[in-house]
């Protein structure tokens, strides 16, 4: 695309500094090594290092232009001068992929917790209704029916508008898609249009980032100003705040989408819920309480973009919890174990009570908190998880760059009996010690890492999944 039609169509017109006839972009990078030629290079403040030091080389390496927020020395090559960095690529990104949120049913599903689920169970909703689904997510990205492992949560904007044009030419009519609170504030998901927006619920998390918790929710909130149709958890305190066209609850007599009755078996849920369209009998193959919200917000989302009740009730009854999301591992013993991704104190606090009902013995809770990211939650996450469970092995999680002492003893504060915690920093050690402290009965959970395939310790990532570690030493 031509830079000056290019920055026309995504406002960005007015500070540029350069000729630009002739000028050409073909891809637009935040990466110096992945500019080739023909890229816009987005020069990207951050706080390790600030992407203007790195235009020189990403015009050795073939860009064409760049987008700075302030003008560096002459470089051979047009610049665009903006006040936002972040919010200029992703507006140029999406003009250079012709506005692709235009074309598909894109959805949008933010919350603390249970986002994975909503956007597995929506995408195969829309799948059953003929309305063929991509995914971009945490655990895996799908186009065109191809799955691909994840990057980011919710990509950068470039990666976004790129994948979201692949969907399109791959025949994708729908995108159910994560957005992160910390994508929200980066202005990722900027000239990004939904067909309908979902929360989940709020619960702390991310304060390494966002200043306090109600920072985390305005950042989340801002979806949902009245620009898309939006889906919102009328049980959930910060959900009560937010405007929706409809509301989905199992408490709140304000639900439009609601929950009558569930049952919570071993290997499944059943649900009886009752719509504006008519009533559902559902039964997810998904365990645990805290399901039952994403079923529903799942459901909301899928009759806000009218998708038949009967592909709905289908595509409920075939689709599996996604990898590491509550996922028991074969045993062969007379105890059971689970694996999840809960890594805040109000997930730890859901699968602990999800898990209680399936076990007449003892909950064995493994678990850490990861590294370099929000210190306030860990004490919290030791209570919810001392609260919960009846033995704790307190352990590694990714503590990348600080030490796993200070962050094991951050989390022992939170307990009232912190002498009874068994700490083994080891993370396949503290996995062995409960599996052989398991007896007949017992059910052992292993928290915190979930679907993950690495553990980066000092900042090198190592083989490791919770479920291969504990199939191995059972074996």
């Amino acid at each position: 695309m031509e830079l000056a039609a290019l920055c026309t169509d995504a406002g960005v017109a007015s500070r540029v500094t350069g000729a630009t006839a002739g000028v050409d972009v073909v891809d637009i990078a935040y990466r110096s090594e992945r500019c080739g030629p023909g890229s816009l290079f987005c020069c990207l403040p951050g706080g390790n290092a600030d992407g203007h030091d790195f235009a020189p080389a990403a015009v050795a390496n073939g860009a064409v232009a760049l987008l700075v927020e302030r003008e560096l020395p002459d470089l051979g090559v047009p610049q665009i001068l903006c006040d936002d960095a972040r919010e200029g690529m992703a507006r140029l990104a999406a003009s250079l992929y012709g506005h692709p949120s235009r074309e598909l049913a894109l959805v949008g599903v933010t919350g603390t917790n249970g986002k994975t689920t909503t956007t597995l169970l929506l995408a195969a909703m829309l799948d059953a209704a003929q309305r063929p689904c991509g995914l971009l997510g945490t655990v895996e990205r799908r186009i065109g029916g191809r799955r691909e492992a994840a990057g980011l949560t919710t990509p950068e904007a470039p990666d976004l508008q790129r994948s979201l044009r692949s969907m399109i030419e791959a025949g994708d009519e729908a995108c159910a898609m994560e957005a992160s609170s910390i994508a929200i504030a980066q202005r990722r998901l900027v000239a990004t249009e939904f067909a309908a927006v979902g929360f989940t619920n709020l619960s702390q998390d991310h304060l390494d980032f966002h200043r306090d918790l109600e920072d985390y929710f305005a950042a989340k909130a801002s979806l949902f100003d009245g620009r898309f149709p939006r889906a919102v958890n009328a049980d959930d305190a910060y959900g009560a705040r937010l405007g929706a066209e409809l509301r989905f609850g199992v408490e709140s007599p304000s639900a439009d989408v609601r929950c009558e009755a569930y049952e919570l078996r071993p290997d499944r849920t059943e649900l009886f819920v009752r719509t504006p369209q008519g009533a559902l009998s559902l039964e997810p193959r998904l365990r645990g309480r805290f399901n039952v919200d994403n079923v529903l917000c799942a459901v909301t989302l899928a009759l806000l973009l009218e998708v038949p009740l009967g592909a709905i009730e289908h595509a409920v009854a075939a689709t599996g919890a996604p990898p590491g999301r509550f996922e028991p591992v074969e045993t062969g013993r007379g105890f059971g174990v689970i694996v999840d991704y809960a890594h805040t104190p109000a997930g730890i606090a859901a699968v602990l009570a999800s898990a209680r009902p399936l076990t007449d013995g003892r909950l064995l809770c493994v678990f850490g908190a990861g590294g370099d990211r929000d210190h306030a939650k860990r004490p919290l996450m030791g209570s919810a998880a001392e609260v919960g469970a009846d033995r704790l092995y307190v352990t590694s999680d990714n503590s990348r760059s600080e030490s796993t002492d200070v962050i094991v003893a951050q989390i022992l504060e939170g307990l009232e009996r912190a002498s009874e915690a068994l700490v083994e920093h080891d993370r396949r050690r503290a996995i062995a010690r409960a599996l052989a402290d398991a007896e007949d009965g017992d059910l052992v959970l292993i928290l915190g890492k979930g679907h993950e395939q690495g553990q980066d310790i000092g900042g090198v990532v190592e083989p490791f999944d919770d479920r291969t570690v504990a199939q191995e030493l059972l074996e």
